[in-house]
């Protein structure tokens, strides 16, 4: 199977083999291992904050990442997963109760009571991405998880629904379509980079996995094992970037350069003596150079960081999903590699952090192995998981939410093919 995670700062492209799990294994909530076969990525064109805002650019750079990929597995790529990180995700939880036509619940009640809790989901403008049962009632008793076989008169269902704005996906769609790739599936990113980061006891015990990339930084807040939010702002590492390009007059490859082998959150002592050289802006002859030390990158670098994970800080509180999320965050993406993040999240946001990176993926190069290729390995791991979801997302951009089984039938398919 191949997968691509289309960013603001990199465009990549895995393509993996499945294999099912022996039981009794590490990570036990997925049932197939995976296996890297081909790996390409480069640096991404077209695309601000998510959102594509050149076809053409964003065209060549996925025919670009694709052809390393196909290179490397020496494989033909002709469809893909795509991650998903504009388009303003938002989730929300819905419910919706049935009277049951026979005593015991039968498969065409759950599809029922679904479908009637995602009728008030699809609004104007607006598409399913993820339609994820949180859980099911039987008359009185609630907290149900298998209701099948069970009596009683009336049947509940707690929805929580993930979307997105519906140009922000079809433009994403289009541009990997116009690659001559048939697009299998489109995954809100956060719920991909949660599926790749989180351990099994986080994602049961509650944990909000943040994921700083180049233009956004996502947010998914997993309990019992399920997503129950998901949200985005459109501010990220790329933002670091630029703020250093501007401070210190260099060119913003200068400046990337700078934030990934110096970037840091929190001041050494030393910092203030240990200087680095930064190429001037505009200069043809790149030996006239500025020194900066280490202690004024860092205050560059420190108020933007700040008011990302402040952002963080307000939308989890905002959403009432701060207290599921427990006393714990998973902080990944390529920003989430700046050093000292981890510490300053600790206390900015009152929890644990830890930084997270791929769990349980074999062959991935030492290039991919870091918390910038989160999302993308998550990607891998979605189509174990995706069986558990109601709706079609592709059916849904026509504006109306419907069950189907033609998503979770492709599914199948991926896993049957891929071993």
């Amino acid at each position: 199977m191949s997968v691509l995670d289309v960013g603001t700062t990199k465009i990549a492209c895995l393509i993996a083999r499945l294999k099912p799990r022996p039981a009794g294994e590490a990570l036990k909530r997925r049932t197939h291992s995976i296996e890297i076969l081909g790996v390409g990525h480069i640096r991404s064109r077209g695309v601000k904050c998510g959102t594509v805002v050149d076809l053409a650019l964003v065209e060549d750079a996925i025919r670009h990442a694709i052809d390393a990929a196909e290179r490397s597995a020496r494989l033909q790529v002709e469809q893909v997963i795509v991650s998903l990180t504009a388009g303003r995700l938002h989730s929300e939880a819905f419910q919706a109760a049935i009277q049951l036509k026979r005593p015991a619940v039968a498969e065409s009640d759950i599809e029922r009571v679904l479908s009637a809790a995602g009728a008030y989901a699809v609004q104007g403008g607006r598409t399913v991405l993820h339609a994820l049962p949180m859980g099911f009632s039987v008359d009185d008793n609630t907290g149900i998880k298998e209701p099948r076989g069970m009596l009683g008169r009336r049947l509940g269902a707690d929805l929580s629904v993930i979307t997105a704005d519906m140009a922000g996906a079809r433009n994403l769609m289009l541009a990997v379509e116009r690659s001559h790739l048939d697009v299998a599936g489109v995954v809100a990113a956060p719920y991909a980079s949660a599926l790749a980061t989180l351990t099994d006891d986080e994602a049961e015990i509650g944990v909000a996995c943040v994921d700083m990339g180049g233009g956004t930084t996502t947010i998914a807040v997993v309990s019992e094992g399920q997503i129950v939010h998901a949200d985005a702002v459109a501010i990220g590492g790329h933002h670091v970037t630029m703020d250093l390009a501007r401070g210190l007059s260099c060119r913003i490859g200068d400046a990337e350069r700078l934030k990934t082998l110096f970037g840091g959150v929190i001041a050494a002592r030393t910092d203030d003596h240990d200087s680095v050289t930064v190429p001037v802006l505009g200069e043809d002859d790149r030996t006239h150079r500025n020194s900066v030390t280490k202690a004024q990158l860092v205050r560059i670098v420190r108020p933007r960081v700040d008011e990302i994970l402040e952002l963080v800080r307000d939308r989890l509180v905002r959403s009432g999903f701060a207290g599921i999320a427990g006393g714990r965050i998973v902080l990944t993406g390529g920003a989430a590699q700046l050093t000292g993040i981890a510490d300053l999240a600790t206390h900015m946001l009152g929890r644990q952090v830890r930084i997270g990176r791929p769990l349980g993926i074999a062959g991935l190069p030492e290039s991919a192995k870091g918390p910038s290729f989160a999302a993308a390995c998550g990607l891998l791991v979605y189509p174990q998981v995706a069986a558990c979801e109601h709706f079609d997302p592709r059916a849904s951009h026509g504006g109306g939410g419907r069950i189907s089984g033609s998503y979770v039938a492709r599914v199948g398919r991926w896993l049957k093919e891929s071993f």
